[in-house]
């Protein structure tokens, strides 16, 4: 076999019918290119979404949980047959605090497995306005380790991070908080704790999570500025959240946290469990319409190239008639189907870039994602690679199964039917 002359005889055949060929290959350029679109576009949705809850949740979150008592008083007492029942059980008197927080908190950053540790005091207070008096929610926090390891400064929209960290009598207020008290960066807040002491605190910066629940009533300050509207020392912690280098660690190692240091210990998958079978779905839905697509033209190509065959029946004739073997005749239609199957995959590549580019510059604006300017897109090399590989798998078949009918042919049955 001849493959400069099968490849010159196969470009002969394209060009003669380029309307045929081109269809062919724009098959395939829409295929790859939707392909890589949808692929891009729903990568990039998935991270966002993920973003907005997995980002700033702990992989394990240990707390103080107020919980009964594992004994009850009728468990000790021995009344013989009768039977005794409590009604209205209490839980034993409990604090919210972590007992040992400081200690606790330099062995977890100390293990292997631990990317970051950081401790947090949740305290209940009201935000004073004149004669508005609104319900809220005061998380203390080592500023900029929440802004490294939980992504706080991308949902500041005014002021910063680092002006809370550097003054003690901030406050990062929620946008709607702030919104409600027509507040804004540089006001001064009042707090007034469950106890009655009221804290003047300067408003740093504004953050919006997307999720009006928590804009509504949460606001950080320093972890100092809660304890010290808690009225207790530094070593009064109420959370420790932790970050893991290894995700999938997170249930086996709260498990083992809740035995060791007897507190309550939520890893991230059973936080999020809902939201994580979400995502799995919509990952499994943007899979499946891909493949869909590719498989559509897929079968769209080996039409085009069938229909090919049926019109060159003379030249399979001629091509035998002059001493072309089966097999050759094989490969001169195989190339045909691989050529267009190179010329649309590139084009589809170009194609699903472009698509994607346009798509990540196009604004998108809404009042819940704030810091999110423009959709979302991912531009993985993966997607590039499934995307020719299967073009070139799917024109190879297309034009094999095909091209084996013209390898069986006859040139005398041929000739005779015409």
């Amino acid at each position: 076999m001849n493959l400069r002359l099968v490849l010159s005889i196969s470009k002969t055949h394209l060009l003669t019918r380029k309307k045929q060929s081109l269809i062919a290959a724009l098959g395939v350029t829409f295929g790859i290119g939707t392909y890589i679109i949808m692929m891009g576009f729903m990568s990039g949705l998935n991270d966002l979404l993920d973003g907005l809850i997995l980002n700033r949740t702990p992989h394990i979150h240990l707390y103080n949980e107020i919980r009964l008592s594992q004994q009850q008083p009728l468990d000790r007492a021995n009344y013989g047959s009768k039977e005794r029942f409590i009604h209205s059980v209490k839980p034993v008197q409990s604090q919210t605090r972590i007992h040992d927080a400081l200690p606790l908190l330099h062995f977890l950053e100390k293990q292997p497995y631990s990317k970051g540790v950081t401790a947090q005091v949740r305290a209940q207070a009201f935000y004073l306005g004149g004669s508005i008096q609104l319900n809220g929610s005061i998380k203390g926090i080592d500023v900029m380790k929440e802004a490294e390891l939980y992504s706080l400064s991308d949902y500041v929209v005014e002021g910063t991070c680092h002006s809370l960290a550097s003054n003690e009598n901030g406050i990062l207020l929620g946008a709607g908080v702030a919104q409600k008290l027509s507040l804004r960066v540089g006001d001064v807040v009042q707090l007034s704790s469950t106890k009655g002491e009221i804290l003047p605190l300067r408003i740093e910066g504004i953050f919006q999570s997307g999720l009006a629940d928590i804009d509504n009533i949460q606001s950080y300050v320093n972890l100092k500025t809660a304890q010290r509207l808690m009225g207790e020392g530094r070593n009064f912690i109420t959370d420790i959240n932790i970050k893991l280098f290894d995700i999938e660690r997170s249930p086996a190692l709260a498990k083992d946290m809740e035995q060791l240091f007897h507190l309550r210990a939520i890893d991230i998958q059973q936080a999020n469990a809902q939201f994580e079978t979400g995502s799995s779905v919509r990952t499994l839905i943007s899979y499946a319409v891909s493949i869909t697509l590719l498989i559509v033209a897929g079968f769209g190509i080996y039409n085009i190239l069938n229909m090919l065959i049926y019109e060159k029946m003379n030249d399979i004739a001629i091509l035998k008639a002059t001493g072309f073997s089966g097999r050759d005749v094989k490969y001169i239609f195989i190339s045909q189907a691989v050529i267009i199957g190179l010329v649309g995959g590139i084009m589809g590549l170009m194609l699903g870039y472009a698509v994607s580019v346009l798509i990540d510059h196009t604004p998108f604006d809404t009042q819940a994602l704030p810091t999110i300017t423009t959709y979302p897109v991912v531009y993985d090399l993966k997607y590039y690679i499934i995307g020719i590989v299967f073009a070139m798998v799917a024109t190879f078949l297309a034009g094999y199964l095909p091209s084996r009918r013209a390898e069986r042919m006859d040139p005398v049955d041929i000739i005779r039917g015409q």
